[in-house]
């Protein structure tokens, strides 16, 4: 079977407080999170473009399903930048904690970074410089 599009098309990110969460990836990011709420779920979604690749995904809020985590999948996000110490550097002032500092992957394969979100989710950026 040809894979047509990338595996994962959509991500969503626990939170315990989304006005709080919001604030923390608006400021890390420099971008505007578009909130949704559907009854119960309480969504933030992360811009989207139709160029270029990656996945969609969004912020939720329904604390009997979704629980912030340390653990379980790890999302990587794009820092747009160019350089993840651009963003990584907005973590903590933002509310959220650096766990590793910038480090290369492997030639060729860019440059990630972990950190702690606000809400206690363990979170990966990447970038080519």
């Amino acid at each position: 079977m040809k894979i047509k599009n990338n595996m994962v098309g959509w991500f969503e990110m626990p939170v315990a407080n989304m006005e709080r969460a919001m604030k923390f990836y608006e400021a890390v990011f420099e971008v505007k999170i578009e909130r949704h709420q559907m009854g119960e779920l309480d969504m933030g979604w992360f811009p989207t473009t139709q160029e270029g690749s990656g996945a969609m995904g969004s912020l939720v809020c329904m604390p009997e399903f979704y629980k912030p985590s340390q653990e379980g999948a790890l999302v990587y996000f794009t820092a747009h930048s160019g350089d993840l110490n651009n963003e990584l550097g907005r973590v903590e002032a933002a509310g959220g904690k650096v766990m590793m500092p910038k480090k290369l992957i492997a030639e060729g394969y860019g440059y990630m970074a972990l950190f702690e979100d606000s809400e206690g989710n363990r979170v990966a950026m990447h970038s080519h410089g």
